[in-house]
Parts: structure tokens; sequence; C-alpha cells
């Protein structure tokens, strides 16, 4: 047995008890306890989506090099506890210790590789068919965005969907 960690949610850079205890069970051995964790209900979300908002406007207006940064930081502290972020999707989600670190390798590797297209301003050059007009695109920040992620992949997927989304801003 080894021992239960105490999780919280983590809102506008606070630790958030929430209102409803929730609990995650190794389903290799239903006898260990892995983590107290709260189920996030309507205020625990609504705060949130307020605090993101409230955070939106100075993060998409950061530079390309302090959000690039950020994700790669995240990436080499991730990429650093890999053992021990793999051990515990391991507990929690019944996979193999090479799969539960397998999948914080990838997590990491995919924060790094945001970290650079942060830096890589995508756009386009296009032709138009009026002289002496040109047409081009260029990637802006739309907003706070939300992740819907399935519980059998539980850092890696996430991190797919919110890094690149980080990256450009939003």
């Amino acid at each position: 047995m080894t021992d239960t960690l105490e999780v919280s949610h983590w809102i506008d850079g606070e630790r958030v008890r929430g209102e409803r205890p929730g609990e995650s069970l190794n389903p290799s051995d239903t006898r260990e306890r892995v983590a107290h964790i709260p189920d996030g209900g309507e205020a625990e979300v609504n705060a949130a989506v307020a605090a993101a908002r409230a955070a939106f406007p100075a993060w998409s207006e950061a530079s390309p090099e302090v959000r690039s940064d950020i994700l790669d930081r995240a990436g080499s502290l991730l990429m650093e506890r890999r053992e021990q972020v793999g051990r515990l999707l391991s507990r929690e989600e019944g996979k193999t210790l090479p799969e539960g670190i397998g999948e914080t390798v990838r997590a990491a590797r995919i924060l790094k590789y945001f970290a650079g297209e942060a830096l890589r301003l995508h756009g386009q050059n296009l032709t138009s068919v009026r002289p002496g007009v040109e047409i081009q695109t260029y990637r802006q920040p739309v907003g706070v965005f939300g992740l819907i992620t399935p519980w059998n992949f539980p850092i890696a997927i996430p991190a797919w969907k919110s890094a690149p989304a980080l990256a450009f801003g939003n």
C-alpha cells in the first residue's frame, strides 16, 4: 500500500476543495484508495470559467516567447517526474508501469513540441483574383476553452488538446 493523495481543484491560483468528495480506487486492487478527489459541480465550473475569462486578456497578449517558455518548462517538469507520475497513473488506471510512464513521457513531449510551435507564428499569404490585393491569414486567440477527455488517458490527451490552444494564446 502507498499513501493516499489529497487532491483539490486549482482555480484562479487557489486550491478549492469542492463540496462533493470523491475518491479514486486502484482497479487492480480496489482495497487501495489512490486519492481523495473532489467531484466538480456547477459552482466549481463557473468559478473556473470566470477565472479563465479574467486571465484571458493577459495570456492572449503574452508574447510567443512567454507562452513557449511556460509550455517548455511544464514539459520539462513532467519529464523529470515521469517515474512518479507514471506510477500514479498505473495505480489509478490499472495500466502497467511502462504504459503509465510512457503516457507521461508522451504528454511531456507534446508540451515541449507546442512550446516550439508557439514561436512559429503560422500564417499564409494567398494570391487574390483582384490585382494589387494580397490576402494574409494568421492565427489569433479566440478565447477560453474547456476539455472533456477520456478517463483512460488522463494526461496525454489533455496535453494533446490543451497545449496547442495555450501555445496560440487561448
